[in-house]
């Protein structure tokens, strides 16, 4: 009994770490991670630099804005970390933090928001942004 206990609780690490790789896969493709409102905390919590686009599929500027944010995504792997979440799709978090329009970009340093866009800004803004906090 004792052993098949053992190799359930092996069996269930290995399945959780190929759960965390598959989720982790986009970022390693240098891709923006998927950010929901059951991931959000942990993605603070372990990156210390993490850039949360917050968006949704109808919203034009927000059109505008994605394709900035995986380039920004691509050249700073490494050395901070990026999500997005579908407001549509998850409204605990946007709603904690008072997201009202869309796109919002907020930059969190060491868990905390340190600095926030609304809006759809140029490439250059919001990497001086991300570089304010790069040591």
């Amino acid at each position: 009994m004792a052993e098949e206990n053992d190799l359930d609780q092996i069996r269930l690490r290995k399945i959780q770490a190929m759960l965390d790789q598959t989720k982790n896969s986009e970022q390693a493709n240098n891709q923006p991670m998927t950010v929901t409102d059951d991931t959000f905390h942990k993605a603070v919590q372990t990156n210390y630099l993490l850039v949360v686009d917050f968006w949704a599929p109808w919203c034009a500027p927000c059109r505008m804005v994605g394709p900035i944010i995986e380039a920004l995504s691509a050249e700073y792997t490494g050395k901070a970390a990026f999500g997005k979440m579908n407001v549509d799709e998850n409204q605990m978090v946007p709603s904690s933090f008072g997201i009202m329009s869309i796109p919002t970009i907020i930059l969190f340093n060491h868990g905390k928001e340190v600095e926030r866009l609304v809006g759809a800004y140029p490439k250059a803004h919001i990497e001086a942004m991300i570089k304010r906090y790069l040591a």
